[in-house]
């Protein structure tokens, strides 16, 4: 259990930094960072601290869906945003559009690693995650519907709002699922080498 603690900590700390990467790059965000983006600038809230706030209230989306959250769950409203926040402190934003697509790939990848480890403590959803598979399992609508409904309504109230929306954001939906499943194989490969090398110890 320590260990699994330490990989949650860690995958959702570094995915805070990948947020915050995006975020400076500067050509476009994912639908829930839009969304945060756009409320920052309405309220004058860090982004950050935006994405606490707003992982809270999904979290209470979860009450009628009959939902469970994890410690995962908990830990991710809560590091995700604090880091990112911090992050978005020290990260400077990046003047250049083409290096910013270069920096905004380099954050893609840092969010698909990070995925991975924190996902393979297998200990709760993030928030968003399991507003998904809250309402799929409440009405029975496809995984994909779910997520296309919920994330098409925030990327669009995001970009009302104010939130940045461009070819990183069609970047983040192409590339972040292979990614992710990339990292999560990476990571079980990992643990089963571990546990081998740890029966041969034995």
């Amino acid at each position: 259990m320590t260990l699994r603690l330490i990989r949650l900590v860690v995958g959702l700390a570094l995915f805070g930094v990948g947020c915050a990467v995006l975020v400076q790059a500067g050509i476009g965000l994912d639908p829930w960072t839009v969304l945060a983006e756009g409320l920052a600038l309405q309220t004058g809230i860090g982004i950050g601290w935006i994405v606490v706030l707003t992982g809270a209230l999904v979290l209470v989306a979860w009450i009628p869906l009959r939902q469970k959250p994890g410690i995962g769950t908990i830990a991710n409203i809560l590091v995700v945003g604090t880091v990112m926040q911090g992050a978005l402190a020290v990260i400077p934003p990046v003047g250049n559009y083409l290096w910013g697509v270069v920096v905004f790939l380099l954050g893609i990848a840092l969010i698909a690693a990070a995925s991975g480890i924190y996902l393979g403590a297998d200990l709760g959803p993030g928030p968003r995650d399991g507003l998904m598979t809250g309402l799929h399992a409440r009405f029975g609508w496809p995984i994909w519907v779910c997520r296309f409904a919920v994330e098409g309504s925030v990327l669009v109230t995001g970009w009302l709002l104010g939130g940045t929306v461009g070819l990183g954001t069609v970047l983040f939906a192409v590339l972040i699922g292979p990614g992710v499943h990339l990292a999560l194989a990476l990571s079980a490969r990992w643990r089963a080498l571990r546990v081998r090398r740890a029966t041969i110890a034995v």
